[in-house]
């Protein structure tokens, strides 16, 4: 690499950070466009710079355009969670927080660090990833207009428009959720890989689809690294009179917890390879929340497994 290339993602611009070996630093800031990206990679040619590892943040859809621009330039490109950053710059007692001195604190952490690289998703897996967002942004709204509903104490005119709006919405949700099934249907893969998700008791067609989206379009290699991915592990939370005390750590995107709550609740009733572990549990006096988190955690082992194997789901294989 000539150089690492820090980058502040923001939602009009990005700050970015030009680190060479010598210590030497160029800083600059772009627009968040395609415009501003073109201005990034001619900004990095007139100083001389053919490769850069570059490092930026994850922030949802605001860093996407950056990071795929860069790979398709032939640049090396990491994409971190910005706890890391986060306390990184307090392991460096770091006062001030602007946008530049982010971008040049994920300069020197990936000079350092040398963070594992990032591989686009393929385009069908991207698209799937967008329309499933959409379905979670679309129903979220949907009950905040049910919440409205209920309140009370409404005027004609505005329960007509709340009444309006929820019927909309319930169109659009369910002309996403058929674009969603017609878009795996339309890629082999992507449909074998639902077919063996829902034979599991427990994961329906649209758990299986935010799996695909969110959670197995990464390479791991074992069950436990995407439990760890979807924050479900239980992390030690012992200090002072919490000995022993077990908590789930909460790492990683909240959607994928947030989607397997409820499936995870029907498999603790009908999934033969959950039942005996939430007795088990119960017994022990393990509060509902710690069961359900645990059925969440087994639901991905097994989900990871269907998918390793190629096999659909079989209670005999999935208790040896």
């Amino acid at each position: 690499m000539d150089a690492v290339l820090g980058i502040d993602i923001g939602k009009a611009k990005f700050h970015v950070t030009l680190l060479f070996g010598d210590g030497t630093r160029r800083r600059k800031a772009c627009a968040n466009s395609p415009a501003g990206c073109a201005e990034l990679l001619t900004w990095m040619a007139r100083h001389g710079v053919g490769r850069v590892h570059a490092c930026l943040e994850a922030t949802g859809a605001y860093g996407e355009r950056v990071a795929t621009t860069l790979v398709d330039a032939g640049h090396q490109v990491s994409i971190l969670n910005p706890a890391i950053i986060h306390h990184y710059a307090k392991s460096r007692l770091s006062r001030a927080k602007t946008d530049p001195v982010d971008a040049d604190v994920i300069a020197d952490f990936t000079a350092k660090e040398h963070p594992p690289l990032w591989t686009p998703l393929p385009r069908e897996v991207r698209e799937l990833q967008a329309l499933v967002r959409r379905l979670d942004a679309l129903i979220g709204m949907q009950t905040d207009e049910r919440n409205r509903a209920q309140a009370g104490g409404l005027t004609p005119a505005v329960q007509h428009s709340i009444e309006t709006v929820l019927g909309h919405l319930e169109a659009q949700i369910e002309a996403v959720r058929q674009q969603i099934r017609q878009h795996i249907d339309q890629h082999p893969g992507l449909r074998v890989q639902r077919d063996l998700l829902t034979s599991i008791p427990g994961i329906g067609e649209a758990t299986a689809a935010l799996l695909l989206a969110e959670l197995f379009n990464k390479a791991f290699t074992s069950a436990r690294q995407a439990a760890a991915f979807a924050g479900v592990v239980p992390r030690p939370h012992d200090s002072g009179i919490h000995e022993g005390r077990r908590v789930m750590c909460k790492l990683g995107p909240a959607r994928l917890r947030k989607g397997l709550y409820f499936p995870a609740i029907a498999a603790i009733r009908f999934n033969p390879s959950l039942q005996p572990l939430a007795r088990r549990l119960r017994g022990a006096g393990k509060p509902p929340m710690l069961i359900i988190g645990a059925a969440m955690r087994k639901l991905i082992h097994l989900a990871f497994g269907v998918l390793k194997s190629g096999r659909a789901y079989d209670p005999d294989l999935a208790k040896a």
